[in-house]
């Protein structure tokens, strides 16, 4: 969401949650200054949808809003570029200088800049560079308090990378007592999925790497990454393991075990509103929302998280599934299974990483040239990892101490050691570490790449 409405998002929310929708609706399209198209535009997108203005523009999006009728472009332009944008000494745009995949191009006919929707991985990075505000992702809060509103069950997941996000604090528990005043029947940390996927992984390693030419690419986590090796490397997509992200995971278990849930994952990250709606994904998640989106949430229903006393949970997240939150924490979380599993095989594990799309695509290409000494890749395509993320609240450094913190005081050190993971696993028909080998078993926990 683009800074420059963050005034209008929180009257649209507040006035969802309070019942004057219809009213604050009208008054905005009446006084505000731009077109009646282009406030719509910008409208909708607040709103999580896509749709052209007309004189039942009320019906249709309070309509579209309860269906969850979503435009397939998570990230667009609403009108072209205004006269006051220009090149800089590069010849390029703001938004073309900011773009990590080339996806914006110049239209010389309109002199107007555009998104090219093949290149585009909807990493976000274009929407804060362009100061316009003609740049906007879709969010999905309004749908989701269409859910809640009409009592049904939502959980809140919630990244690794939410650790001192709202504050030093913040507890988690603070955070679980937030997302339930908002009407969220609980809050769970996606840290527990990501447990399950660092004994999957560390089982894949196993089957993978048998000598030193084996090479096996991890950080199934973060969608850029993926996004760039099926897009540029794909000579390397075998390597790749088929395991699903914890997001995807954590929202399938979920689902799993009660069928009438609805998830919805809070992190740092745009293009995991994108990876949520993908073909083979868009079974478990339900709408994906920012830890900025969700700090102006709390800001328009007088939320304060610091203030509440918090609700406990049972602690279930080990320091490994916690450590998913920064760069080289996928490679610390599968190595110590892989001590703990297969010691033999823990004497070869060589691991290696990259963060931020420049380093990621230096990592593959000496991957494609057969010259790097590991035979373990994770890449991540912000800065820092996901406590990096285009709309994390945080600076990196800070985002980076805090998700260590809760990681390494975590009760649970490795994630085969939990009798809570082993209780959900068994729910799940997987009670052993073979079972972990069973194609079908796991078919939740994998996709196709």
């Amino acid at each position: 969401m683009n800074n420059k409405y963050t005034d209008l998002f929180d009257e649209l929310v507040k006035s969802y949650y309070e019942g004057n929708f219809d009213e604050t609706l009208e008054r905005i399209m009446v006084c505000h200054k731009k077109s009646p198209q282009e406030t719509f535009s910008i409208i909708t997108s607040l709103c999580g949808v896509s749709m052209e203005f007309d004189n039942n523009y009320k019906y249709n999006l309070k309509k579209a809003i309860t269906e969850y009728t979503v435009n397939s472009k998570l990230i667009e332009k609403i009108k072209d570029c205004p006269e006051n944008c220009s090149e800089n000494e590069s010849g390029k745009f703001p938004c073309q200088e900011a773009c990590p995949f080339g996806a914006i191009l110049y239209n010389e006919e309109n002199k107007s800049t555009y998104i090219d929707n093949e290149r585009c991985l909807n990493c976000g990075v274009c929407i804060d560079a362009c100061k316009n505000g003609r740049i906007l992702d879709k969010v999905f809060f309004i749908p989701v308090l269409d859910l809640i509103k009409n009592n049904q069950k939502v959980f809140a997941i919630v990244a690794p990378a939410i650790s001192g996000q709202f504050g030093d604090s913040v507890t988690l528990d603070k955070l679980r007592e937030a997302f339930i005043k908002i009407g969220f029947t609980d809050m769970i940390e996606v840290a527990l999925a990501a447990d399950v996927l660092s004994i999957k992984e560390a089982v894949e390693f196993d089957k993978h790497i048998h000598g030193p030419k084996d090479l096996m690419i991890t950080s199934c986590c973060c969608p850029l990454w993926i996004g760039m090796l099926r897009k540029v490397y794909k000579e390397l997509v075998p390597d790749l393991s088929p395991s699903v992200s914890p997001m995807v995971a954590a929202a399938r278990i979920i689902k799993r075990l009660d069928n009438d849930a609805k998830v919805v994952f809070i992190g740092p990250c745009i293009a995991k509103k994108a990876e949520a709606k993908e073909k083979d994904l868009n079974d478990a998640v339900d709408f994906v929302l920012t830890f900025q989106e969700v700090d102006e949430i709390f800001s328009a229903l007088d939320i304060e998280p610091d203030k509440l006393k918090g609700i406990p949970s049972r602690e279930y997240a080990s320091r490994g599934g916690r450590l998913y939150a920064r760069s080289g924490g996928v490679s610390i979380a599968v190595n110590d299974v892989i001590k703990e599993l297969y010691p033999k095989k823990a004497k070869h594990f060589k691991s290696t990483q990259a963060s931020g799309v420049k380093e990621c695509k230096e990592l593959l290409n000496k991957a494609l040239a057969g010259e790097i000494n590991a035979n373990f890749l994770e890449g991540m395509g912000c800065i820092g990892g996901c406590v990096g993320g285009p709309k994390a609240i945080i600076p990196t450094t800070l985002g980076k101490e805090a998700a260590d913190d809760i990681a390494y005081n975590s009760a649970i050190k490795v994630p085969v050691h939990s009798k809570v993971l082993d209780e959900i696993l068994d729910k799940l028909d997987i009670h052993s570490i073979d079972d972990f080998h069973n194609k079908e078993k796991v078919s939740i926990f994998e996709r196709e790449l």
